[in-house]
């Protein structure tokens, strides 16, 4: 009878946490003033608003607060040495928080401005330093979404936003998944709808010479190279580079990840499913439930596991739009591993491969050394 008194408690408990943080559906397309204006007084008051963008959904706080930046990394349990992405409205807004604006920042400012490319720039003083992780420089975009932009002028003009999910964990492209990672830590989510890319901007190092590619987005090397000329690729995309002091979100620490063990799967289609089926017939064999995730075009060709869609390789967005989704997927299944096929895509397989690497903690298998 205690233990029943005991657990009764315990709901109740949990219940009032829940009440903590609100829900409020938001139409893009009609946008209510009045919501909008609610929540950018929390976001002027220090306090914190998830939101979405075109990208994914971000956590937002007043950049230019150093207590309200120190909560985000405390709701998120983020590493206080990753710096955040600074979010504006206007493009005479990028001149405040900057020493100076680059004429290729202008550029491409001009080309791919509202949408998902974050520029890196020397940052002035207004701009604390728990807000840039320490850095000298700081991370700044300006969202396409209009529920993101408005909340931005409502919020001030300046807010700081990385995505709304607790550190390492997936990145959260529906409301719902704001709520199953954040709830009773923030107190408002604006619930947007699904976002429409599903993978986080491009960002791109323009302090030094050459501007530098720290994170592969929709915005493309080439894209990029189109508008301004020479760019590189840093190293530490496709090598951990643990040494080093992140100079924007996702480059130092394990991301996207989901709870089960991941493992990617790479070589040619016909041999990637042979070893896949392999490896999830093993783990059936110890009692153990394999997650698969496989393109449109071979899901079929599975035998064992709990096989998930991902999208179809002759349109690529669909991968990376259904990326995080599908993790959570697979969490909810109980799945004890994860095998993926390697989605090496024409135009933005960098930037899918850059996530799935990091939620697999790096563990890859060539499907022919299983020969």
């Amino acid at each position: 009878m205690r233990k029943d008194i005991q657990n009764t408690a315990e709901i109740k408990r949990i219940e009032e946490i829940k009440k903590t943080t609100e829900i409020i559906k938001v139409n893009e397309a009609c946008l209510d003033d009045a919501v909008i204006r609610r929540a950018g007084e929390i976001i002027r008051a220090g306090g914190l608003v998830a939101f979405p963008t075109e990208t994914v959904y971000g956590l937002g706080a007043d950049a230019l607060q150093a207590q309200a930046a120190e909560k985000i990394y405390a709701a998120k349990g983020r590493p206080s040495d990753n710096p955040l992405i600074v979010h504006i409205c206007r493009m005479e807004d990028l001149e405040k928080i900057v020493t100076q604006v680059p004429e290729q920042a202008r550029k491409l400012a001009q080309a791919f401005w509202p949408g998902p490319l974050t520029m890196i720039l020397n940052k002035n003083d207004c701009v604390p330093d728990r807000t840039t992780g320490g850095l000298a420089s700081v991370a700044v975009r300006m969202p396409a979404n209009r529920i993101a932009l408005a909340l931005i002028r409502s919020g001030g003009g300046f807010i700081a936003a990385p995505s709304a999910n607790l550190s390492g964990r997936p990145s959260p492209t529906l409301a719902e998944h704001v709520w199953e990672d954040l709830q009773g830590r923030i107190p408002l989510i604006l619930d947007g709808g699904a976002v429409g890319i599903g993978i986080e901007s491009t960002i791109a190092d323009l302090t030094g010479e050459i501007p530098v590619i720290l994170r592969p987005g929709y915005i493309t090397m080439e894209m990029l190279a189109g508008v301004i000329g020479q760019v590189r690729i840093d190293p530490g995309i496709v090598d951990e580079a643990s040494g080093i002091k992140p100079k924007a979100p996702g480059m130092k620490y394990k991301h996207y990840a989901p709870k089960a063990e991941m493992v990617l799967v790479e070589g040619k289609p016909q041999q990637v499913v042979w070893a896949i089926n392999r490896l999830a017939a093993a783990q059936e064999a110890e009692g153990k439930k394999a997650g698969i995730i496989a393109a449109a075009e071979t899901a079929d060709c599975y035998r064992h596991g709990f096989v998930v869609r991902i999208g179809d390789r002759g349109n690529e967005d669909t991968i990376a739009h259904n990326l995080y989704r599908i993790l959570r997927e697979l969490d909810k299944s109980g799945a004890d591993i994860i095998y993926s096929e390697s989605f090496s895509t024409p135009r933005i397989g960098q930037a899918i491969m850059n996530r799935m690497l990091k939620a697999a903690g790096h563990q890859v298998i060539q499907a022919e050394s299983l020969g």
